[in-house]
């Protein structure tokens, strides 16, 4: 499979560094609607033809997988680049899942018991609608774990990811930056629109009211842990064909393959010539 002629372009603009891009930028790639669009239906058949490669790659006997990690404020819109951008893909080859607050019998085990449930299969491209990093966001923000307890969670975060690339997961981390302004134009936009209303969650303005600290929790767990790329999120066209991006060049990196037959193919046509249309 041939590698994304950008290479590593897009990551390496939008990596985390010392500072996150502004949340209405377009740091990289189209700069108007119009282009992203028309970028994202480009991307769409690069994205399905290294999916195709992966999921046949995985179905040969192979053991690599991709893991897409969304982490964002409420209305960044992790649940709408799931659409635009898996729904790009053959869904046979995608494991979805999204992570709200642990349910009771969660709570009896281990934080890390309900994530490692959903790990996409080998050959699968995973998605998490958030993930593991709500059990130090939300934790730390409501003050319900010391710093030593940080500590140990991030401990346990960098292993059990280090562990997910010895068996062959590639995690791609992304953070959906929206502006605390953007962030009320979809909340209002959510209550005065019907078909909208469903969306919208009375507990957002909690999490709205806590913004700062919140943005303080993020901004500690970039240092922390392992690479994470920033995407501006105000605008969702930029937002849908970024992360397209990222996972094209992820996936392109790997270089999937699909799997040589285990039969003769030269022997096989030849039956076909023989066989005809059934009565």
């Amino acid at each position: 499979m041939a590698k994304n002629d950008d290479g590593s372009r897009v990551r390496d603009a939008l990596r985390v560094g010392a500072e996150l891009p502004d949340p209405g930028a377009t740091p990289v790639g189209p700069g108007k609607k119009a282009k992203a669009l028309a970028g994202l239906e480009s991307a769409g058949e690069r994205l399905s033809a290294l999916q195709e490669a992966l999921y046949a790659e995985g179905v040969g006997g192979g053991r690599r997988s991709v893991l897409l990690v969304l982490q964002g404020m409420d209305t960044s819109g992790k649940g709408g680049t799931v659409s635009h951008v898996l729904g790009l893909v053959n869904p046979m080859g995608v494991r979805y899942a999204a992570f709200k607050k642990p349910t009771a019998a969660e709570r009896r085990h281990h934080y890390l018991w309900r994530i490692r449930k959903q790990l996409p299969a080998p050959g699968e491209i995973g998605v998490f609608d958030r993930s593991h990093y709500e059990d130090i966001l939300v934790p730390r923000v409501s003050g319900l774990l010391t710093a030593a307890e940080r500590r140990r969670r991030y401990a346990e975060i960098t292993a059990f990811e280090a562990e997910l690339a010895e068996a062959g997961t590639t995690v791609l981390k992304v953070f959906l930056h929206i502006s605390p302004e953007e962030q009320l134009a979809r909340l209002k936009a959510r209550l005065v629109t019907p078909a909208k209303r469903w969306k919208y969650n009375p507990g957002d303005l909690d999490a709205r009211a806590h913004w700062p600290a919140y943005q303080e929790a993020y901004a500690d767990i970039f240092k922390k842990t392992p690479t994470w790329y920033a995407v501006p999120a105000d605008h969702k066209w930029y937002r849908n064909w970024a992360v397209a991006e990222l996972l094209i060049e992820t996936l392109a990196d790997l270089r999937p393959e699909f799997p040589e037959p285990d039969y003769d193919v030269d022997a096989e046509l030849a039956k076909l010539k023989g066989v005809g249309v059934p009565a």
